[in-house]
């Protein structure tokens, strides 16, 4: 958009005399987003932004366990698209085995912690990108 901050000042000034809580403008140069808070009129982030990566972390301490000690395949691959409370990793701390679990629903972007690697509780062991 040409001058833009000219046109932004003078829409949030005409938004502000209206009831309208969001406005936004799509061109082809990008898109312009103009919204409440409170009595001000402020400029909004671009919502089509990439959302952040959600990285699951141990929830205690044990052993990182990629799968089940039964089972040759691992729990999720670099890829996968996993539901909410789907298991992503195993804890073993000591016979128990403890599911570590996908937030919500995504995909594996990412798994930091080697197969049978002694972690910490809060460390990083997967990374999720949120859908």
């Amino acid at each position: 958009m040409q001058d833009t901050a000219l046109r932004t000042s003078q829409l949030a000034a005409w938004l502000a005399g209206t009831d309208i809580g969001l406005l936004e403008l799509r061109t082809p140069q990008g898109t312009l987003r103009l919204g409440r808070q409170g009595d001000e009129i402020i400029e909004l982030p671009d919502e089509d932004a990439e959302p952040e990566l959600l990285m699951i972390h141990a929830p205690s301490v044990g052993v990182f366990l990629h799968s089940h000690p039964l089972a040759a395949a691992p729990l999720v691959r670099i890829g996968q698209r996993v539901r909410a409370g789907q298991t992503v990793g195993l804890l073993k701390i000591g016979p128990l085995l403890l599911p570590v679990t996908a937030p919500q629903a995504g995909i594996v972007d990412g798994i930091h912690a080697a197969d049978g690697l002694a972690v910490g509780y809060g460390t990083p062991l997967v990374d999720l990108h949120p859908l």
